[in-house]
């Protein structure tokens, strides 16, 4: 792995490209590397989208998948980077909790920087895509439900949402 990739995630709505940089978050983008060559992201949708705040991801569509995958808590990065507009982070649920949900910044969240969210990697690439996600459930997709079910109850629950194709590491 480089010290700066970039990764292509195709979705519903069209593609965006992230550039990583090793340097922001060391321990997250090893995470998010292994997680994006291993085709965790591959069809998980983006189930919380906060207009002017974030659009969240990373529940695996196979429950299976994010319970091999998904269990292991990360280690926290030193915040280095703002939380600006494009930046993806992991997100966390206090110290040292990262797993593999991640959110994209679509506003200015500098707010989150000192709660310790280390941002590692920059859409450079079609943040116009990632601004039409659909917004339209707001926070209702219950984490809970889909760590336990996947794509068949956000399918059945909120048929609207739209998600990763899949995602590649492309340089």
């Amino acid at each position: 792995m480089q010290d700066t990739f970039k990764v292509k995630f195709e979705t519903t709505k069209g593609d965006f490209v992230v550039q990583v940089n090793k340097a922001w978050a060391p321990l997250g983008v090893e995470r998010f590397h292994s997680l994006v060559t291993g085709g965790y992201y591959d069809g998980a949708k983006f189930f919380r989208v906060v207009p002017g705040f974030v659009v969240q991801f990373g529940l695996a569509a196979d429950p299976q998948v994010t319970a091999s995958m998904g269990a292991s808590n990360l280690k926290d990065d030193p915040v280095t980077q703002s939380n600006t507009r494009g930046r993806l982070t992991f997100a966390t649920a206090g110290p040292n909790t990262r797993t593999t949900q991640l959110f994209i910044s679509l506003g200015n969240n500098t707010f989150l920087d000192p709660q310790g969210f280390a941002p590692f990697g920059e859409v450079v690439e079609g943040m116009d895509v990632v601004d039409q996600f659909y917004s339209g459930y707001g926070e209702q997709p219950h984490q809970g439900q889909i760590r336990m079910n996947g794509n068949k109850y956000l399918d059945a629950s909120f048929p609207k949402l739209d998600g990763i194709k899949n995602a590649t590491v492309i340089e």
